[in-house]
């Protein structure tokens, strides 16, 4: 009799049922000549007492073989390796240690995208400091996802969900081309919208269409690191203008554009991100006239244009007469919960139907239920009250923040006070090294999520901290500034 014992392990520490590693391993003893096609199997009763396991377990792994062809099943009387497999040449089957396949590195030349670091929360961290997200105890989650399960508990739903959804769903694209009209000036119908899976997919898909050109892509510096990592994966050659309290240096990128051909100018007009600086109103009818001029696209990161808290916000440049040239690209992550994909693009519709083509090739669709769910949410006006609600807990939030900064940091820190979005960039005296206070920071069990080593900066999101939580990091970072002090 075979001795099955030494071919089949059972690991009860793994994921993988008991049953499955019985298969999986029979498989293996086949496909290495080790079990022969005819080869006889014990019966379910005694391959059960063999390994030490219930019978009902073997039964199962045989079925499982069964039913994939690699055993016969002879009702009361035999199992046995099925005939209808090749006979493969026998090796060794004492037990030896064998590497997982796909534990190995494969050693055919692929593309390398490199490391992407962004910041996120972990459970060895009781303090977190975001890069600006919203408070998603305040969204109207609940609200969101209770009209998910009315609209998917709908009998007329499921025609609609063979519907080509590539481009978003109708009824989310025509509520949110009210919403833009509505709030922001932007004069669109639903087919200059692509609906995505948040900025960041608006940003590559744009990108895949403009930067193939091979000419120079303007950004500014320093500048949102996930944009720019699109822009060099595509090879498109960056050109980084420097950023001062009005934004984007509009005449350098005039001077740029003097020199040599570009073809996309990426700017965030609102709360630039890091730095959170605003593009002057000066600069941005200067940047739309040379956009005109000379031709280039402007791909405008409106990420979080709802949370302005002084006064009206600028309107966003495509809002302006621009012939075309703007790829506006937004996001509901922002409003809702970082958790819930859902972005925009608007586009002129020739722009948009490629940019449909080029995401059916990756993701046919996204989540019908979650569109149309949006779409209620918009057209029954839930979102602009749960705006309306949040600004004025942010505000307060920035206010508090700015206080407790200046209070317990002002000998140390420079800032200023951002006019809207979620977060503010806190820049440091030379006498403190950003890098190292972020690691002492991290022995207190507190992580930044985005600092900037070039500017000694940090980007302090306030909005999804209460004030208790606010007090509670600062009051951490100024304790860990001391004790750099002290040690240096």
């Amino acid at each position: 009799m075979f001795p099955f014992e030494t071919i089949i392990t059972i690991d009860r520490n793994l994921k993988l049922p008991v049953y499955r590693q019985i298969a999986v391993n029979i498989i293996q003893a086949v496909r290495n000549g080790v079990l022969k096609p005819g080869t006889p199997l014990l019966s379910t009763r005694e391959m059960a007492s063999l390994l030490n396991v219930h019978r009902k377990t073997v039964i199962a792994a045989y079925d499982e073989l069964n039913a994939q062809d690699w055993i016969t099943i002879i009702p009361r009387k035999q199992v046995h390796i099925s005939e209808k497999i090749p006979l493969l040449n026998p090796q060794k089957w004492e037990k030896e240690k064998q590497i997982p396949p796909y534990q190995n590195s494969l050693n055919i030349p692929f593309v390398e995208v490199g490391p992407i670091t962004t910041p996120q929360p972990t459970d060895s961290f009781h303090w977190f400091i975001d890069d600006g997200r919203p408070d998603i105890r305040l969204s109207p989650i609940s609200s969101l996802l209770k009209t998910y399960r009315l609209l998917a508990a709908r009998k007329s739903v499921s025609k609609k969900t063979a519907q080509d959804n590539t481009q978003g769903t109708i009824r989310l694209r025509i509520e949110l081309a009210n919403y833009l009209s509505e709030t922001r000036g932007i004069n669109i119908s639903e087919e200059n919208l692509l609906i995505t899976h948040g900025a960041q997919m608006s940003i590559y898909l744009g990108a895949c269409l403009l930067a193939a050109q091979k000419t120079s892509v303007i950004v500014g510096k320093p500048n949102y690191p996930m944009a720019n990592k699109v822009f060099n994966q595509l090879n498109a050659p960056l050109v980084e203008v420097a950023m001062d309290s009005d934004g984007l240096d509009v005449d350098r990128i005039e001077r740029l554009c003097q020199k040599t051909k570009i073809s996309v100018v990426y700017v965030i007009p609102h709360h630039h991100y890091p730095t959170t600086v605003t593009l002057s109103v000066e600069r941005r009818i200067k940047l739309l006239e040379l956009s005109k001029r000379y031709n280039f696209v402007i791909i405008e990161d409106d990420y979080d244009y709802d949370y302005h808290y002084s006064s009206s916000p600028y309107l966003p440049l495509a809002s302006a007469q621009h012939y075309g040239n703007i790829i506006y690209i937004g996001s509901f992550s922002k409003v809702l919960d970082p958790a819930v994909r859902i972005g925009f693009m608007v586009a002129p519709t020739n722009f948009i139907a490629q940019a449909t083509e080029l995401r059916r090739l990756i993701d046919i669709g996204g989540d019908m239920y979650m569109q149309d769910a949006l779409a209620v949410l918009i057209q029954e006006r839930e979102i602009s009250r749960h705006l309306k609600k949040a600004k004025k807990v942010y505000h307060q939030r920035r206010d508090r923040l700015a206080h407790l900064l200046q209070q317990a940091l002002g000998s140390h820190v420079s800032f200023s006070i951002p006019s809207g979005g979620m977060a503010m960039w806190i820049r440091f005296h030379s006498t403190i090294d950003i890098q190292e206070l972020a690691e002492t920071l991290a022995k207190n069990k507190l992580k930044i999520g985005c600092i900037d080593k070039t500017e000694n900066a940090f980007r302090f999101g306030f909005a999804s901290m209460e004030e208790q939580e606010l007090e509670e990091t600062v009051d951490q970072i100024k304790q860990a500034i001391e004790q750099l002090i002290q040690t240096n």
